[in-house]
């Protein structure tokens, strides 16, 4: 009942999060067309509300690399630690600092990442890990390597294709209205309109796919460390399948001359061995997840994830010498099979995509007007014109999904604060920002990582002390 009563705690605190997540990020989409009155407040953040719970519930359907791109920042270790109150102390963690620095910076009005919040979160948890007694590795550094590149330079693309795209249109264009102020009392033409509305709707929709996962990426840790009974091991699927794929990577592991192979090749092939073998008697003989013992599902999961790593090893194409030589037919066998594998344990129910798709578009309703001022006002000295609004969101938008393909986090936020303040540059130079709301987004840009891990760490270490 204890476990219970935490389990929900966690699960509506991971919903406000992305509540919060909403209303906070709202405002980058919202901004140019409440700013050009384009569009009426209410309207408009029920317009963004919907598109961002299409885009998150859209993604469920192709795939949540982003989500799970999340949960393997973690280290495997962690993942495939079956202690419960281990599993509370790095949840409470990541939930307890993601919420209390996005209402603080929510509360000043400053445009702060919830993705760098997030990210922080769980950096910080991942480190404090590693400080832990008896534990040698800790982080997945080659993640966090591409996480933080992507967070690092996609504001910098916000600013320079913004910047590029406000100089051709000044080039190009010879309407005099884009480039004007907007009329504070009525609205701009039906083809701006149309425009802005277009771009609007774009930044809301990749937003829900973008950070939308991330919510159920934090959601689908809560499940799985505090509930892996059900949770553990994807039970929609077939057990049978699993067994299938098990058998044909011990089938290319027999045809492997073992007197050829480095005493590294052997260890990895005895690994791999292992794993199979405990998947092979765990599922043999077994026709629905239902009638697998429950104290074996963490089990089971703790051998898809040691197995698909190890075998995804295999598979890289780094500088070094593979540990064991392989046919490209057999390496075909092996990337098939250890993708149907992934997808056992790499997954979310439809309920999980769905809770967090309303959490954010409510959120998304809520709390926007902080940050609209600060997004339509303050940055540049002048006010945001028509073509400068719909510049930034088209280049926001388009960061953000193409991110979203590639499976990247990034801050809906940052691309396109950065892309508003290279508009304001490509109009007027550098003297069109106003240096003092620049300076307060950069030093919550550079400062939000490094509290979040400092704080997140500090509470997991806390919790881990008195668990």
């Amino acid at each position: 009942a204890g476990m219970t009563i935490i389990l929900i705690i966690c699960i509506l605190a991971v919903c406000f999060f992305e509540f919060i997540n909403g209303f906070h990020d709202t405002a980058n989409a919202v901004a140019t067309v409440i700013y050009t009155k384009s569009m009426k407040p209410n309207l408009a953040v029920i317009w963004s509300g919907f598109f961002n719970f299409l885009g998150i519930l859209i993604s469920g359907f192709y795939g949540l690399s982003v989500a799970m791109g999340i949960i393997n920042l973690l280290p495997t270790a962690i993942l495939i630690d079956s202690n419960a109150a281990h599993g509370i102390s790095m949840v409470l963690s990541i939930i307890i600092t993601s919420i209390v620095w996005n209402i603080g910076t929510w509360y000043l009005g400053i445009p702060c990442s919830s993705s760098h919040t997030l990210l922080g979160s769980i950096f910080g948890v991942g480190l404090a890990y590693g400080f832990l007694p008896d534990v040698s590795v800790a982080m997945n550094w080659q993640k966090v390597k591409d996480v933080g590149l992507a967070l690092l330079i996609s504001p910098v693309f916000g600013f320079g294709l913004t910047m590029g795209l406000v100089l051709l249109l000044k080039k190009f264009s010879n309407s005099k209205k884009l480039f004007s102020e907007p009329d504070k009392k009525k609205a701009p033409p039906f083809w701006i309109r149309l425009t802005l509305l277009a771009t609007c709707t774009s930044v809301s929709f990749t937003h829900g796919q973008n950070d939308g996962q991330k919510g159920v990426g934090l959601l689908m840790i809560v499940l799985i460390a505090l509930a892996p009974v059900y949770f553990a091991v994807n039970q929609s699927k077939q057990p049978q399948q699993l067994l299938l794929e098990a058998n044909r990577i011990e089938i290319v592991l027999n045809r492997v001359d073992n007197q050829k192979l480095t005493s590294k090749g052997k260890a990895s092939k005895e690994i791999i061995q292992e794993h199979v073998d405990t998947i092979q008697s765990m599922l043999s003989g077994v026709a629905s997840f239902n009638e697998l013992p429950k104290e074996h599902n963490f089990r089971l999961r703790t051998d898809i994830i040691l197995l698909s790593k190890e075998v995804a090893k295999l598979l890289s194409k780094g500088t070094e010498e593979p540990v064991i030589k392989l046919s490209n037919y057999d390496k075909s066998i092996l990337k098939s099979s250890n993708k149907t594998i992934k997808g056992y344990t790499e997954y979310a129910p439809f309920w999980v995509i769905l809770l967090i798709a309303i959490s954010l578009g409510i959120g998304t309703m809520i709390g926007w007007k902080r940050i609209v001022v600060t997004i339509g006002e303050r940055i540049g000295k002048e006010h945001l014109t028509y073509a400068q609004g719909a510049s930034a969101e088209l280049v926001a938008a388009s960061t953000i999904g193409v991110s979203s393909l590639l499976g990247l986090p990034v801050s809906t936020t940052h691309v396109l604060s950065s892309g508003i303040a290279g508009s304001m540059v490509a109009t007027n130079g550098l003297k069109n920002l106003r240096m003092k709301t620049v300076k307060g987004i950069l030093i919550a840009w550079l400062i939000t990582l490094p509290v979040t891990i400092l704080v997140s760490g500090g509470l997991f270490l806390l919790f881990r002390l008195l668990a």
